[in-house]
């Protein structure tokens, strides 16, 4: 084989290869955002058929809508990466919670079913 044409593909192989891990890394382990939701925490649970992950659902306060005069509700679900701070979700139904997040372009199925990945908690309060 020609010299130059295999300089060329050793190129573009491993130009290929770093596209193709930059895409992998900015999908799935680039924190796109980051902050706090507070809300009542609807429910937690610990689910899965191959990767069991820890999922839960959190209800915002809504506010008065000026058109139709209704309250509305904001349901914020995420996952649950650390054991630790599962464990104390467990306990914490019905609370007001505050939670500090992360937020993923791309899920994992090791890591949940959701984009936002909370990894503490800032506050619990009783309602």
């Amino acid at each position: 084989m020609n010299p130059k044409v295999k300089k060329v593909l050793t190129i573009g192989t491993v130009v290929i290869v770093l596209v193709f891990a930059c895409t992998i890394f900015f999908k799935f382990y680039f924190v796109f955002g980051d902050g706090v939701k507070a809300g009542e925490l609807n429910y937690f649970v610990h689910k899965g058929y191959i990767f069991k992950t820890y999922e839960g659902k959190i209800i915002q306060s809504g506010f008065r809508s000026q058109t139709t005069g209704t309250i509305q509700s904001y349901e914020f679900p995420f996952s649950v990466e650390d054991k630790t701070v599962a464990d104390s979700l467990m306990r914490c139904s019905g609370k007001m919670v505050e939670l500090h997040y992360k937020e993923y372009l791309g899920v994992l199925p090791w890591r949940g079913v959701n984009n936002y990945v909370v990894d503490k908690i800032v506050s619990v309060k009783n309602p």
